[in-house]
């Protein structure tokens, strides 16, 4: 049971890397867009990422609350070690939010200007704070007890850099990637091929930081470097390797949506990997067992995130369904409007296996212990994804109009 909370906390730190990170790289595509054609690249980043910017930090929260939460001794060692870097990230997320409510109010050119300088500033500062603040209890840098490591060289260290910087060009790539295939999907074919160029570059990048990233794990972090080099840990790392470069592949033939896929696989199977390297030691000297809460106070935090994920996982399906489908792009919302829509049978049948499921896990999660209580909690979480990949997937809104005729 001490082991399943940190399996959440690598999900939705997956999940924030390759959803957030997106939203993130966004920003830096905005820094760098001058000249002729800017103003359209602005203008598509903002609107691209606009309905999903806030929603992605949820991973954030997660994380954090499991954390401290599941862990409550190496959540403090953490937080009061790295304080700098986490507030420099914090202040980064405020910093975006504001950029992007202010603006909504129509701004001037210059005070447009200006925002999009505090968005890239912020779009860097806070991947790159908690890159370093990974890459800081990777190399064990954060000893147990409260402020035990030194504030400044726990995250400004050869590690921790270069965590950082692969954080902040890999959110740089995720964006590149996923902003060309809203382009193409919106046929504004002078962006696709500006973001697939970006992608390309930028893709270079991050496989030329994996592939001299192990040097400086050898010298700085060499228990870490061990465990990526062997095992589990090396299996993650070439399925990052392989997805990586099956990504670079597609996006070169620009067949951006499956890229979609295999770029979040790529940037999964990195975390998972660190993860995997590490285990069973969370901080140096402490073990995820000697970490854990108690078991009631982890059983009640399963079931709470279980039942969680049952107002969280449809929601989001139904946000990000909307906005692959293309329903918030200009000149389709009065038409979403007036359109609607029932889900199929074969989505009406899936839906009922997923509330089943959910059901069937609730029951075992709150009635189990043991063997029993974790496959309950294994169930409603699978419920839950199976409802996500349900509501998420747009339908082929072609066939419906044919049919309608």
């Amino acid at each position: 049971m001490a082991e399943f909370p940190m399996v959440l906390i690598l999900a939705g730190l997956a999940a924030y890397a390759v959803l957030g990170g997106a939203d993130f790289g966004a920003g830096l595509w905005e820094l760098a867009a001058r000249g002729p054609g800017g103003a359209d690249v602005r203008e598509h980043t903002h609107r691209a990422m606009a309905p999903v910017w806030e929603a992605n930090h949820v991973w954030l929260v997660l994380v954090l609350v499991v954390c401290w939460t599941a862990y409550p001794t190496a959540f403090a060692s953490i937080a009061s070690t790295l304080t700098i870097p986490l507030f420099i990230a914090g202040f980064g997320i405020i910093l975006r939010g504001t950029s992007y409510a202010l603006r909504s109010g129509r701004p001037t050119d210059r005070e447009e200007g200006a925002l999009s300088v505090v968005l890239a500033l912020s779009s860097i500062l806070t991947p790159f704070a908690l890159g370093a603040s990974v890459g800081a209890v990777a190399s064990g840098r954060v000893p147990v007890g409260n402020a035990g490591g030194d504030p400044w060289s726990s995250w400004l260290n050869p590690t921790s850099l270069l965590i950082g910087t692969l954080a902040v060009v890999s959110a740089a790539y995720v964006a590149a990637v996923y902003l060309a295939g809203d382009a193409k999907r919106g046929e504004l074919s002078e962006l696709a091929g500006s973001f697939r160029k970006r992608a390309l570059v930028s893709g270079a990048l991050v496989g030329a930081i994996a592939v001299t990233g192990p040097l400086v794990l050898h010298q700085d972090a060499r228990p870490l470097f061990d465990g990526l080099s062997s095992g589990p840990g090396l299996v993650a790392g070439l399925v990052s390797g392989v997805s990586g470069v099956l990504t670079l592949a597609l996006v070169y033939r620009e067949r951006f949506e499956p890229a979609r896929l295999s770029a979040a696989i790529a940037i999964g199977a990195i975390v998972a990997g660190w993860g995997l390297a590490q285990e069973p030691s969370f901080l140096p000297g402490l073990t995820l067992k000697e970490a854990a809460a108690g078991d009631s106070t982890l059983v009640a935090m399963a079931i709470s995130i279980g039942v969680g994920m049952l107002i969280l996982v449809p929601s989001l399906a139904l946000l990000f369904r909307l906005q692959l489908s293309g329903r918030f792009d200009p000149g389709d919302v009065v038409a979403a409007v007036e359109r609607s829509e029932s889900p199929g049978e074969r989505s009406a049948t899936q839906l009922a296996a997923a509330a089943v499921t959910v059901a069937i896990g609730t029951v075992g999660a709150f009635l189990g212990k043991g063997w029993l209580l974790g496959a309950g909690v294994a169930a409603m979480l699978a419920g839950a994804t199976l409802a996500f990949l349900v509501l998420a997937t747009p339908e082929d809104e072609s066939a419906g109009d044919a049919a309608e005729t």
